[in-house]
This record gives C-alpha cells, sequence and structure tokens, in this order.
C-alpha cells in the first residue's frame, strides 16, 4: 500500500495522462520511462506509444531489455536509429554533449509525433534529475516535451516504489545511462570506444555481476566502478587474470579499480565544484 503523500502524486500523474488523448513516450528501457511507459497504457492503452531510439550508446542487451519490458507491459513499442555520433558537436564531448544527444533525440521524435498524431512527447525525467548536472533537460523543453514524473514531484526511489506497486519485476533495476557516459568530458568518443566499453560492461554482467556498474575510459585505461562496499566481491567473484585478458582484447592498456566506489554523476565533478 503507498502511503498518502506518494498515492497522491500517483492520482496526479495518472490524471496527466486522462488528460491526454494520445501520448509518445521516449522509452529508454530504464527504470524511469519504463515506470512513464506502463502508467501511459494502463490509462491509454493504445493510444500510447513507446519509441526507443538506438544508436551506438546503448548496449544491445539494453535494446533487448527495452523490448521485453514493453511487451510485459502491454504497450505498443516501436524502435527509430538516432544519429548523434555524425554530430561533431556531441562526438568531441563537450560538458554539454548530452544537449545534443536530447537534441537529436526529440529532433527524430516531434517531428514523427506529430505525423502520427500524438500530441506531444513525454519523457521519464524524474524530479531528483532536477537537481543534477542535465543539460539535455533544456534541449528536451526547447522541443515541447513534457516530464509527467518530475512536474508531479516523483524522485527517484518513489519511482521504484511505484514500479514495485505495480508489479514491474525490475523495479530495482540499476541506473543504466547510455555508454557516452562512461567518457570524462574532452574526450572524442568514437564508435570503437563505445564498443570497448560496452564489451566490458557486458563481459561482467555475462559473469553474473548485478547492481551498479560503470566502467569509464580514461584514455586506453578502463577503471571500473563497483559500489563501494562490494570491491573485495569484485576482485574474489571474477578472476583478474581473466578479466584483464578480456579488457586487453577490447583495446584497453591498463584495468583499474576505482577504490572509492561506483558514484553516480561521478565525471560532473568538474563542472559543478
Amino acid at each position: 500500500m503507498l502511503k498518502a503523500s506518494l498515492s497522491d502524486k500517483f492520482n496526479q500523474l495518472k490524471q496527466i495522462f486522462l488528460e491526454s488523448s494520445q501520448v509518445l513516450v521516449a522509452y529508454s528501457g530504464g527504470i524511469d520511462s519504463t515506470l512513464v511507459a506502463k502508467v501511459a497504457f494502463d490509462v491509454l492503452g493504445d493510444r500510447a506509444l513507446a519509441i526507443t531510439a538506438n544508436s551506438p550508446s546503448l548496449l544491445p542487451a539494453d535494446l533487448e531489455a527495452a523490448k521485453l519490458q514493453a511487451n510485459f507491459i502491454g504497450i505498443n513499442h516501436q524502435i527509430v536509429q538516432t544519429d548523434e555520433m555524425s554530430n561533431p558537436n556531441y562526438t568531441s564531448n563537450p560538458i554539454n554533449r548530452c544537449y545534443f544527444c536530447k537534441s537529436e533525440l526529440h529532433d527524430t521524435l516531434k517531428p514523427l509525433a506529430k505525423t502520427m498524431g500524438y500530441g506531444y512527447v513525454v519523457d521519464g525525467l524524474n524530479a531528483d534529475d532536477l537537481q543534477d548536472y542535465r543539460p539535455g533537460i533544456r534541449a528536451a523543453q526547447e522541443r515541447g516535451v513534457r516530464s509527467p514524473l518530475a512536474e508531479v514531484g516523483i524522485s527517484k526511489i518513489e519511482v521504484r516504489m511505484l514500479s514495485q506497486y505495480l508489479g514491474l519485476p525490475w523495479w530495482d533495476k540499476p541506473s543504466q545511462p547510455c555508454l557516452s557516459s562512461r567518457f570524462p568530458y574532452g574526450e572524442e568518443i568514437t564508435l570503437d570506444k563505445l564498443q570497448r566499453v560496452g564489451n566490458a560492461e557486458q563481459y561482467l554482467r555475462d559473469r553474473g555481476w548485478t547492481g551498479d556498474l560503470r566502467v569509464r575510459s580514461m584514455g586506453d585505461m578502463a577503471k571500473i566502478e563497483v559500489a563501494s562496499d562490494r570491491l573485495q566481491e569484485l576482485l574474489t567473484k571474477i578472476p583478474m587474470p581473466e578479466l584483464t585478458k578480456a579488457f586487453r582484447e577490447y583495446g584497453f592498456t591498463s584495468i583499474t579499480l576505482d577504490l572509492e566506489g561506483f558514484r553516480s554523476g561521478k565525471l560532473n565533478d568538474v563542472v559543478i565544484t
């Protein structure tokens, strides 16, 4: 049972969709946009459509997970290709890289929504995201995208609570931002670099690692981040010689473990400090 304050927010969230004729959901497969897709479908049925943007910065496994989750919900789901990698403003990886990524996304979705008769696009931005450094928010706002979770003040932990309440099996799914977030600002993003970071993280997932995980690309060095209280578990669970061999085959010349442990948005420290 939901506590009164969250129940009120949930009703406000549903009301947004009750007042809509039909909605296109920018659906990444992450827990936030999946909750939005779930509520949109529960309210609107076939008048809700989820669209996932596929690009080299999305792990193939995450795309497959998005498909499975959409099928579980029952919402109509389509995949489109985006081409942010052709924009040097994106690949040069400036501090506002996310602005150019979201611009590409919504410049793709907005005309598609108009052509298909959908009034507007909604995304999975939550209230906590408004407190972080997120230049992509401006790109979405400039294109008239609505953020229902943020509008009614639903936080990340409340997203998980609502997802569990609604019976979504992945309510505790770790956050998985795009692979471009693994690069410190100023380091050029290339297809090869995205692939080796993706391969490295998938290597760890395939060997049973669950929970928060990042493999940061620091030039040709890989820096592995897991929760600080699980550092020893990583060292004992996965044979380091095998890991080192695999990562070198992917193209990294050295591999390190971040002793501070995982912290979301760590690479933004240079911007907000």
